[in-house]
């Protein structure tokens, strides 16, 4: 990243498709700033367990301790004295987000955020947008299609299930380009099928 603001906070987005590196990213980033001496919190919603629920973990096992909480308002709480502020999976933060990160970084702290830019069907996935709006900085990873091998920047879920948020791993999802990108595979199909994927996901 190049010229960097100073005597200012400001906001820094990590976007892209599942399997993208955003965590990892998130991750190299807050690991530069505690080289820096720099005091450092990170916060995980705590929906997302999947690898560990004190954590924030990449799909590479990289992994940093981190503060598992229901509501974004718990952010401002909890960073009081930090010069960086770290959120992974802000998607499922929901709309409160974009007014703590503001808030966080007009009081002069470095704000970090990772997050899907885009749901299961390939919309945009709200509060991303609105991040990347009054964010300075802005940085979208693409993955590898799992089908063709063309750069991806979608996330295919496998499972079918028509909730916006179902958490997983790569049981779940898979990344896709946009030609191999099909959403109707996730469309709910019997009750049965249903039931059963609802079990093991």
């Amino acid at each position: 990243m190049h010229h960097l603001p100073r005597d200012t906070g400001w906001i820094e987005v990590i976007t892209g498709c599942m399997f993208s590196g955003k965590t990892e990213e998130l991750i190299r980033r807050l690991n530069r700033a505690r080289y820096a001496k720099q005091t450092v919190c990170i916060f995980k919603p705590r929906i997302d367990s999947r690898y560990a629920p004190d954590s924030v973990v990449s799909h590479s096992k990289q992994e940093l301790t981190a503060v598992a909480i229901d509501d974004a308002h718990e952010i401002i709480e909890h960073s009081q004295k930090a010069d960086v502020i770290g959120i992974d999976e802000a998607q499922f933060f929901g709309a409160p987000v974009v007014s703590v990160a503001e808030r966080l970084a007009n009081e002069g702290k470095r704000v970090i955020v990772a997050g899907l830019d885009q749901d299961y069907l390939g919309r945009p996935f709200e509060p991303m947008p609105q991040l990347m709006a009054v964010a300075e900085y802005v940085t979208k990873n693409l993955a590898i299609c799992m089908r063709c091998g063309n750069p991806a920047d979608r996330s295919q879920r496998l499972v079918r299930r028509d909730a916006t948020v179902v958490v997983g791993g790569t049981e779940a999802y898979e990344a896709r380009c946009r030609r191999c990108f099909d959403p109707s595979l996730s469309a709910p199909a019997q009750q049965g099928l249903f039931e059963a994927e609802e079990g093991s996901a």
